[in-house]
């Protein structure tokens, strides 16, 4: 049976999950940790990948792999290929003033328009201008900007280093996807093209960018004599992260994902490119040739964390005292504990509002910790449905998503078909798809199996009392 390959290049970790190329079913896996920090050399990508690879049985049986990676990060090359600086990752924030000044030259309105995104600090744009003036012998020497997954499939096809690799530093080899790109701050997701303008404007001066390919092209195969790969291997595009979940979730446009991990993360996948001069809603590209509008909140599952410690209780026993308390029963939690991106409000607090002798019980408590949890991650939702955005069918994934109280308290907060797949590795899955995309030309239909199906139970109250604590608050 052929088989295909799919890799997840996390900030944390490198995931490895090898399907069935005919019916999609996970044949085995395998992992490998990636070192912790804001900053990390790509050398320990590589190697991390080489040891998932190994974990996962080796590639000597795999007809096809595509690799998946974390969006945003800035890996800068020079003429022979070696990388001048340790990458700066998403979550590297030095470089929020490079985007106030970037959107200071340039306008919101006129970035949102030519990008699809208003600057932060987490976008490859911002990182390459704070190079230009933090460190600017080493943005001089700047002949090629990558992303982790551009890196990380261009060294999987043998190119790379003199010296460290079988084809040698061959930088116009590089290629990406739309989705990956559309994450970078200089490329356009409506046209397809770079804005070189706005790379120089960040860099000082051009340099090589990644080859944009399709979604089914396959870039290239795999060379002899490089690690752990197998000479003729099929290798598909990649993708960035919440494009290959988006794949391997199987949406479609009309299915928002709604993602309650560490942080929350709400996309949808559109038909049309999606404009928020707000810098609200980031228009990314999808990894089909669709579009991926993408919100992210900064408070999700730990709200969920911080009321099992303060009331001494399990997530089980959270959630069973949440369900026990009825709708409009409790105060209403402004959720805000680290601040917030979605409102902007990088200085809230989080609150609690409407306390009483009465409410203020732990059943309450625990009611209105989810309802707030899901209200401030669902005010992501709002955001897409205020920008036109079609909302028929809600994928509720994340490690809180398998909660009883979760998935019924969401029922009552989002007005939308729920389904909540089962918990899996999505970005390596859905580089799966695209390995089996680009090993056939068609697109692979696998089937995605759901663990709930939660009975719509639409209560607008909920968001009602929620939208009024917020506006109480910060207007």
């Amino acid at each position: 049976m052929p088989l295909v390959a799919g890799v997840d290049s996390s900030t944390q970790s490198c995931k490895v999950v090898i399907r069935d190329a005919d019916s999609g079913r996970v044949v085995r896996a395998g992992r490998a940790r990636h070192p912790d920090g804001t900053e990390v050399d790509p050398a320990h990508w590589w190697m991390a990948l080489r040891e998932a690879l190994e974990d996962a049985g080796g590639l000597g049986d795999v007809d096809a792999i595509s690799i998946g990676g974390q969006q945003h990060g800035m890996v800068v090359l020079d003429g022979g290929g070696r990388v001048i600086r340790d990458a700066l990752l998403w979550n590297d924030t030095r470089s929020a003033t490079a985007a106030e000044d970037l959107t200071q030259e340039f306008g919101a309105d006129a970035l949102a328009a030519r990008t699809g995104l208003v600057p932060v600090a987490s976008f490859t744009s911002t990182k390459l201008r704070w190079l230009r003036y933090a460190e600017p012998d080493n943005a001089a020497r700047v002949a090629a900007v990558a992303l982790p997954h551009d890196w990380l499939t261009w060294r999987l096809r043998g190119f790379g280093p003199e010296g460290d690799s079988p084809l040698g530093p061959d930088l116009e080899e590089l290629a990406t996807d739309r989705s990956d790109a559309s994450g970078t701050g200089y490329f356009s997701p409506s046209s397809g093209e770079y804005d070189r303008e706005i790379l120089i404007a960040a860099l000082g001066h051009d340099a090589v960018l990644p080859r944009i390919v399709g979604p089914s092209e396959a870039i290239g195969t795999g060379a002899a004599g490089v690690p752990d790969s197998i000479p003729g291997i099929v290798i598909g595009p990649g993708c960035g992260d919440n494009a290959g979940a988006a794949l391997g979730l199987g949406a479609a446009g009309g299915d928002v994902a709604l993602s309650i991990g560490t942080s929350g993360t709400v996309f949808a996948v559109s038909n049309e490119p999606v404009i928020d001069p707000s810098g609200t809603v980031a228009g990314f590209a999808d990894a089909s040739g669709l579009f991926l509008p993408l919100v992210a909140t900064l408070n999700a599952a730990r709200v969920l964390d911080a009321f099992t410690r303060i009331l001494g209780v399990d997530h089980d026993e959270l959630g069973r005292l949440a369900l026990s308390a009825p709708v409009g029963s409790s105060p209403v939690l402004v959720p805000f504990f680290e601040g917030e991106r979605t409102p902007n409000l990088p200085d809230a607090t989080a609150t609690l509002v409407g306390l009483t002798l009465g409410n203020f019980t732990p059943t309450t408590l625990a009611r209105a910790a989810c309802e707030g949890m899901l209200c401030g991650v669902g005010a992501g939702l709002v955001a897409l449905t205020d920008l036109g955005v079609a909302v028929e069918r809600v994928l509720l994934i994340g490690g809180a998503a398998q909660s009883e109280a979760v998935q019924s308290i969401a029922a009552q907060v989002v007005d939308a078909s729920i389904e909540v797949p089962i918990p899996g590795e999505y970005v390596a899955l859905g580089a799966a798809v695209q390995a089996g995309w680009a090993l056939t030309g068609k697109r692979p239909a696998w089937p995605v199996e759901m663990s709930a199906r939660p009975a719509p139970d639409f209560r607008a109250e909920i968001r009602e009392r929620y939208d009024s604590a917020v506006a109480a608050f910060y207007g």
